[in-house]
């Protein structure tokens, strides 16, 4: 069986890539960009239905944890939380976290891990970004790999996610921005492609779709020759993920918001 390392959620928050126009943080003191951070503040949560096929196969939850300090710097912290259905987990169990940890004008990451149980998988990743040697360092279970170079503006596959959401976006743009897990360092883009209103069971959005450049993907993507992925974000100043749905050789799958509780 193929190794849910591809959960659409999980997948999608790679590969948000956009232009590397910055914020500060809402304390600083200025009124114009500080207002960039309305997006989101520590203590919100958003909740996923994930399915496959039309088959329920979990939930995902996105939470703004309250700030962290990582290396003597304030840091965002960022979670992401995945769940196998009971029905799935007599044949496949996920119980797997992502978290990054970005600076507090998100400009970079700082850290990111991540624990991976799905099916035999285990993984308890941990990657440093050292901005001075201008590396980042990964570890799995004790194991070190080699130093891996990193652009000035790089983001972990989470944090990214949510740098998009304090950008201002038109139907017809291309942005583009590095991303790291720790082994490699590649260009990201993504195209905003249309603006639609999209239904959920948390409510009826104005949302941007979004399509992010699937060559960098890994697994199931980088296997499907006709693989298709799409996000939809709300059109507001909160940016919200409502939808993911993608396409892949193993069928299609999607997340979709639904209400606390």
């Amino acid at each position: 069986m193929i190794r849910c390392r591809f959960w659409p959620l999980a997948a999608v928050t790679a590969w948000l890539l956009f232009s590397p126009a910055l914020g500060v943080p809402e304390d600083s003191g200025n009124s114009e960009e500080s207002g960039r951070f309305k997006a989101f503040q520590p203590g919100e949560r958003l909740n996923f239905d994930l399915h496959w096929n039309g088959i329920f196969a979990g939930t995902a939850v996105l939470t703004v944890e309250p700030l962290a300090e990582i290396g003597g710097q304030p840091a965002w912290h960022f979670l992401l939380s995945v769940r196998s259905s009971p029905f799935l987990d007599v044949f496949y169990k996920v119980r797997s976290t992502f978290e990054g940890f970005a600076d507090l004008t998100l400009s970079r990451s700082l850290l990111y891990r991540k624990k991976q149980q799905e099916g035999s998988y285990r993984s308890d990743v941990r990657v440093d970004f050292d901005w001075e040697a201008g590396c980042a360092r990964y570890e799995n279970r004790g194991k070190k790999r080699a130093e891996t170079p990193i652009l000035p503006g790089t983001f972990d596959p989470l944090s990214v996610c949510y740098f998009l959401r304090l950008q201002d976006l038109v139907v017809g743009q291309e942005l583009e921005a590095p991303v790291s897990d720790g082994k490699k360092c590649v260009p990201g883009r993504i195209r905003v492609v249309a603006r639609e209103f999209v239904n959920s069971p948390a409510g009826r959005f104005d949302t941007f779709v979004l399509e992010p450049d699937l060559r960098h993907l890994e697994g199931v993507f980088k296997r499907s020759k006709a693989a298709t992925l799409r996000v939809w974000i709300t059109a507001d100043e909160k940016r919200i993920p409502v939808k993911v749905k993608s396409q892949v050789k193993v069928g299609h799958f999607t997340a979709t918001l639904v209400p606390e509780g």
